[in-house]
């Protein structure tokens, strides 16, 4: 009997954001080791480097490139990028995120405010629309948002950045109405505590990290590859009837 070739990524060009470290940097190896040509971005340039590099030697196919989604104007020169030296886009990972207000919302001030809507919302938002129209133009496409299981359930002193997943959600199902008749798809994964470096807030704090762990029935905070299995099926031939879907992975807490 044959092994499935429903997750085989062969021949296909991949756009990871935020994937220097954590969970971007664990979708990015994933899909390249399915075949895919991975195309590693983030703000600094030697981070992506870093990984594509590690990529390439593992036998993979990558290209890094710079991208701040916060910024506009390289959000458009990454794609026009992209449709210069590939001439498609099969898969968009829009998992590039910020979260710089940790505290009660009352205290949030508008510069945290901005910067976290305009690299959660708008850079998710506006990187789907430009990456959407070069996969329009090819037929197909999967856009997978990384949103957050406080886009549900609001994270304790995370008022903003939970507000900003809840859009991701909600502009996840957006996408899959008004781009299913181009041949595009578009699901959200909803990650729970994972241990990275952007949750170091959480998982560095012991008191904080006890009471979290205590609303998690598997009792541990996970690993960032633990989150690369769902996007791989959600951006494969495995999904292929699956659109608006937003899959938390969270070890039970939000059941």
């Amino acid at each position: 009997m044959q092994k499935t070739q429903l997750f085989d990524l062969d021949g296909k060009v991949a756009l990871v954001t935020g994937a220097s470290r954590g969970i971007g940097e664990s979708i990015a190896k994933l899909l390249a080791q399915q075949g895919a040509h991975v195309i590693v971005t983030s703000r600094k340039i030697e981070g992506c480097q870093e990984v594509a590099d590690a990529i390439v030697a593992a036998g993979g196919k990558a290209t890094a490139m710079a991208c701040h989604i916060g910024e506009m104007t390289q959000i458009t020169e990454t794609v026009a990028n992209i449709r210069s030296q590939f001439g498609k886009l099969d898969i968009l990972v829009n998992n590039a995120a910020t979260n710089p207000y940790f505290g009660n919302v009352l205290d949030t001030d508008l510069t945290a405010f901005q910067k976290t809507v305009d690299v959660n919302i708008r850079g998710y938002f506006f990187m789907s629309v430009e990456a959407g129209k070069l996969m329009r133009e090819n037929g197909s496409g999967a856009i997978l948002n990384v949103a957050s299981v406080n886009g549900m359930v609001p994270g304790d002193m995370q008022g903003i950045y939970s507000i900003t997943k809840a859009a991701v959600i909600n502009m996840t199902k957006v996408f899959a109405k008004e781009c299913a008749q181009f041949g595009i798809r578009c699901n959200a994964l909803l990650p729970g505590l994972t241990d990275t470096k952007f949750a170091s807030a959480l998982t560095t704090n012991d008191s904080i990290l006890k009471m979290a762990l205590q609303r998690i029935p598997l009792r541990r905070a996970a690993d960032p590859s633990e989150m690369a299995g769902t996007v791989l099926y959600l951006v494969s031939d495995a999904s292929s009837y699956t659109t608006g879907a937003a899959i938390n992975v969270d070890g039970g807490m939000l059941a």
